[in-house]
């Protein structure tokens, strides 16, 4: 199972520290998440979230929101394994169809796409069941050291 490669490769990185940290998250858990796919050479992950009804908007539509907490489910399991502690200083979300409830389900790809000093820029696709875009998504995440997420400090240039 892909979930406990993941923990297996963030327990050896972590160690003992892992035990202050909730792997996978609640709301990880609670948007039903799954993870498909994960390479850390190309520094990838792939995720799976379903459609549900109580996601959706007026219009019977997902709730941008929700499809962008689905792209930060993914970013951030993502980041845990390619750096070290960070957290998301920016995340940027195109929406370009409706994600509704016939879908079942989308995929988020997500991929490191550059490293730079404590800075770290993630992008992603969400698509449906037959590889149809229906979002696209980049993320600046900040590189903590030697401070808790909480406390860091957010002064660095972009």
């Amino acid at each position: 199972m892909l979930l406990s490669s993941i923990v297996d490769l963030l327990h050896k990185k972590l160690g003992d520290r892992i035990e202050n940290y909730l792997i996978p998250p609640p709301v990880f858990i609670t948007m039903q998440g799954e993870f498909l796919d994960f390479d850390l050479e190309k520094g990838s992950l792939t995720t799976r979230f379903p459609v549900l009804k109580e996601n959706l908007n007026p219009y019977g539509s997902m709730q941008g929101g929700m499809v962008a907490a689905a792209v930060d489910n993914t970013f951030g399991p993502l980041s845990m394994l390619v750096a070290s502690e960070n957290v998301t200083r920016r995340l940027e979300v195109k929406y370009s169809r409706p994600i509704t409830l016939d879908l079942e389900h989308i995929i988020v790809e997500a991929r490191l796409l550059e490293r730079k000093g404590r800075r770290l820029i993630f992008s992603a696709d969400v698509r449906n069941a037959s590889g149809e875009l229906m979002a696209r998504a980049r993320a600046l995440h900040w590189i903590v050291e030697g401070e808790s997420p909480t406390s860091a400090s957010f002064s660095g240039s972009e």
